[in-house]
């Protein structure tokens, strides 16, 4: 469904995909999410356009319109007015994404720790960050999701029940995976969605473990081995100083963290990974 934004998501071919009557699924769904399925998928879609309007400023709003699923410009400027205020062609994309970073830095509740959120100023590269472009075949995933994912250990607990359940089936040698659906300086962090996962081609859905499938892909990568403010420094200077300038664009997927070894196999403080933005040519 996510992968579908930019077609029609009605709730009864919906319901029907995932077993459930369309009455029961509503209920389901609105109990798990907080939203029902239209509110959920429209502010998706607006989320997606903030992304789009932030890396491709010069994009025509009808091109994001239809490239976000809504029927016309007229249609997202409307949307995009009753959830912020103001038409798109008015709203200050830059400042948002600042006051987003505010709220998702006071998400985390050690204040002496949320300095490891600060931004990093554009076109600066204090570590050094060298990125290699490469390509990624279509891969099935074993997962479990995280809501909320700011919450203290609430994904290194989920990273502990998937080893586990992978360690019982022999999938524990599979490529190891986090990846965030959203954009924390656009979405609230209360509802960015974070799924730990693990590389497993005969996995099946089995609980909370559930199995999805990605496409090839290009990713821009970076090697990291520290703590957390660095994978911060790296994404900020990947998205906002080497990607404007590297004849490539965000491609309508999650950026990856690709764990060297286990999640957390050096606790929290300290991790080893690549991380990956997939990107296609502008």
């Amino acid at each position: 469904m996510i992968a579908n934004l930019d077609k029609p998501l009605k709730l009864d071919n919906v319901a029907r995909i995932a077993c459930f009557s369309s009455f029961h699924f509503h209920r389901v769904f609105r109990a798990i999410i907080g939203e029902t399925l239209s509110q959920f998928v429209k502010r998706l879609r607006l989320e997606r356009a903030l992304h789009i309007l932030s890396f491709e400023p010069d994009r025509s709003f009808t091109d994001v319109a239809i490239a976000c699923g809504f029927a016309s410009s007229s249609d997202f400027s409307r949307s995009f007015k009753q959830r912020y205020g103001v038409p798109p062609s008015a709203f200050d994309v830059d400042t948002f994404r600042v006051l987003r970073r505010v709220e998702w830095q006071e998400a985390v509740e050690d204040p002496t720790t949320r300095h490891r959120l600060d931004r990093l100023p554009i076109g600066q590269n204090p570590d050094g960050f060298v990125v290699a472009i490469r390509k990624l075949p279509p891969r099935r995933i074993a997962y479990i999701r995280v809501l909320d994912p700011y919450r203290p250990d609430v994904v290194a607990n989920a990273a502990e029940r998937l080893i586990t359940w992978a360690t019982e089936r022999g999938l524990e040698d599979g490529q190891w995976l986090g990846y965030m659906w959203d954009d924390p300086e656009i979405v609230a962090h209360n509802n960015c969605r974070y799924d730990v996962g693990v590389e497993a081609e005969l996995a099946q859905p089995d609980g909370e473990v559930g199995v999805l499938e990605f496409p090839s892909m290009q990713v821009a990568q970076v090697e990291l081995r520290g703590p957390i403010d660095l994978e911060v420094r790296a994404l900020d200077w990947l998205y906002k100083t080497w990607l404007p300038n590297s004849g490539y664009v965000p491609a309508d997927l999650p950026g990856f963290e690709a764990w060297i070894g286990l999640p957390f196999a050096h606790g929290t403080d300290y991790f080893e990974l690549f991380a990956q933005i997939p990107v296609e040519p502008r």
